[in-house]
Formats: structure tokens, sequence, C-alpha cells
């Protein structure tokens, strides 16, 4: 950390008082450029200081010297860069914001994005459309809000559509935009495209953004364990750990410890959590906090009654069953694992003799029972090879 980014996040106002006032009035785009990769060493508190003290010193005569640091992005001062500039936004800079986000790399038009919901030209509608499903997920996700501000219904409408398509990563990508558009009447058929896509786990941990878990238990109780069992099914896999906090996860478990119909989904998750802290590669590169929520969570499970729960989870082992998936891969009960070997269901009669060869009981008339209901080639050679 140079000597000038010290004092800049420091606590002397004689020292970060003058570095502030340099960065905007020269202005000074390496140390900005410094500022923002070091954005995952510092501390939230101190990015907001930085935040406050280089806006104490924008003002009419020098604002437009904040283009500048459109090159660098980074969510910790995107409020204070694209506010003042909308504060002092004029038909020039609108115009030139235009520009750059035609032409300017992601970073700018990530900027670009966030400014136009401060001022709301209609000229910039086309722009926040084609790059809503940017790879880059800042760029994407600012388009998609700006867009909800906006009050643009065509975008959100093709995102509906979206969801009912044949590839699977247009309708995570379209999850994606639903989520940052924020409108929760798009809830419900986001997790009807969940119930039906191998990204379930993806597609998921988006949710919670949409809507909290909470008002999602409430309105209605068996779709939110749905969700929350994908989320657990997720986790350190295609969720960060440091996303049980955004998840409340300890809180959902917490009041749902008592509740019989949530068996399945509390003996995953404590299957899931002895997992995460019996393997090193998990936790390694966590912060404290998240270990020590990870923790906490372990030790809520820790007293539970998995002798009960695995009982009450069999009532899950059919068909129909949101949680079939999970309960089989839980149980030890051979006998209702062989009844769904007659299931409609092709994955799930594979899924079956696999946890049965799993539990060591597979016999060559499981292979024949199953074999009777399959048509799809590829699922039959599997298990002909099993």
């Amino acid at each position: 950390m140079s000597e000038k980014l010290k004092k800049l996040t420091g606590k002397n106002p004689r020292d970060f008082e003058p570095v502030a006032y340099s960065l905007i009035n020269e202005p000074d785009t390496m140390l900005f450029q410094e500022l923002v990769f070091q954005d995952d060493f510092l501390f939230d508190f101190i990015k907001q200081n930085v935040s406050r003290r280089l806006e104490k010193v924008c003002n009419q005569s020098n604002y437009i010297n904040l283009l500048e640091f459109l090159k660098y992005y980074s969510p910790s001062y995107e409020e204070f860069i694209v506010s003042n500039l909308a504060k002092y936004a004029d038909e020039d800079l609108t115009d030139k914001m235009l520009e750059i986000f035609e032409t300017g790399s992601d970073d700018e038009k990530t900027y670009c994005a966030k400014f136009f919901s401060y001022i709301q030209d209609p000229l910039s509608l086309d722009l926040l459309r084609a790059n809503s499903y940017s790879e880059n997920h800042s760029l994407s996700a600012n388009c998609a809000s700006t867009l909800s501000v906006m009050g643009d219904k065509v975008s959100y409408e093709l995102a509906l559509k979206k969801l009912n398509s044949e590839d699977d990563f247009e309708i995570l990508e379209a999850v994606k935009f639903l989520v940052s558009y924020g409108n929760k009447d798009a809830v419900a058929p986001i997790i009807k495209a969940m119930s039906n896509s191998p990204f379930a786990d993806n597609i998921a941990v988006e949710i919670p953004y949409l809507i909290q878990m909470s008002e999602l238990f409430n309105t209605d109780f068996e779709t939110g364990l749905y969700v929350l069992n994908n989320i657990i099914n997720g986790l350190g896999e295609v969720s960060s750990l440091s996303q049980i906090f955004d998840f409340q996860l300890y809180e959902v478990l917490e009041s749902l410890l008592d509740n019989e119909k949530a068996a399945v989904v509390i003996l995953n998750a404590y299957d899931k959590f002895n997992t995460l802290t019996e393997n090193d590669e998990y936790l390694y590169d966590e912060q404290k906090d998240t270990k020590q929520e990870v923790l906490d969570i372990k030790n809520l499970l820790s007293n539970i009654d998995t002798k009960n729960l695995k009982v009450l989870s069999e009532k899950e082992l059919k068909e129909d069953s949101k949680f079939v998936y999970t309960a089989i891969e839980l149980t030890e009960n051979k006998d209702l694992v062989r009844s769904l070997l007659k299931s409609s269901n092709q994955t799930l009669i594979l899924k079956s003799l696999e946890i049965l060869k799993n539990l060591g009981v597979m016999t060559e008339q499981d292979k024949q029972i199953a074999l009777k209901n399959i048509t799809n080639e590829n699922i039959k050679n599997i298990i002909n090879a099993i």
C-alpha cells in the first residue's frame, strides 16, 4: 500500500484531507486505481470513510474529473461517483455518458448504467437492454435495476419469456435479470423454472435477493422449504459461504427445528454443515465471521434427533415429492428405495439404483425391474454398466 493510500484511509484529517483534495482535483487516477484494487483488503467502514472524504471535495468546478475514475469499477465507490455526476449533470454530461456507455469498457458501462437510474434519459434504454445480459455481473445487474427504475416493461416481459426457454443457461440469465429488476411478481415463475432446471441450486441462491426467506415461508411454507433445500445443496459449491448472512440461514433453520414438515431439510442441513466443517477446503479462505457463523449453525443442528428425522424424511420417498432426491440420499431404508424403481421418472429410477448400490444391497433383479421402465438409451446404458 502506497504512502498516499495509507494517509487517505487513515484516521488523521491532516493526512487524509490533502490527499482527498488532490485525488479529485488533479485527478489522481493512479491512486484511485490503487484504492479500487485494495477493495477486498479494506474494511467496509474504511471504504465508507474514504467515500465521504472524497465527496466533501467534489463541487461544481471539479466534478467532471470523476469521469477519469470510470475506468476502474468498484461497488464501494459507485454511489459516491455516480451521485455526484448526477448532482451536477447537464445535457453535455448526459451526452458524454451515453457515448461512454456505447463505446466504453465494462467498468465504464457499469457506472453509466447506474448513472441513468438518476438521469432517466430514454436514449439510454437500448443500451441498458443490450447490456442487461452481460457476462459482467455488475454491469448486467445495474442495467436490470435501472430498467426497473425507468419502468421498462419490455425487458421485464422478455425475461419472463426466457424462463420458458429450452436453454438452461438462458433461464439462469433470465433469473438473474429478474432478481436485479426487483419485481416480486417474478418469484412464482422463477420457482416454477427452478423446479424443472438442472441448475436448481444456482437459481435458488438468487431468490433471497428478490424476496426474504421469512416472507417466502409466510407466503407458501412448502415452497419456502423447497427453495431453502436447494440453497443448502448449493452452499460451498454454487454460492460462497459468506452468503449465509444474506440468506439469514441461522435464523431460518432455528425457526424450523421443531417443525416436522421440515424434517428432510433440517437433516440435509445437518449433513451439509458436517461436511463443510470436516473439510478444510471449504473454510480455508473464509473470513473469521463466516467461519464462526458456519460453526454456530453446525452447533445449532448438533442436538437434533437424527433418528427421528430420518423416519420423518422417509415420507418424502415418493415420486411426486419435491424433496425425493434429498430424502433418497439420506435414507438407509432399502425397501422404500426399491419401491422407486417402478417410478415413471427415469432419472429417479437411476438414482434409486445408484443408492441401492451405495448401500451394498443392489441385486440383478433390481436392475431388471429398473430396465423395464427405462426408454432413454443413455440411462439404459448407465444402468447396464452399473
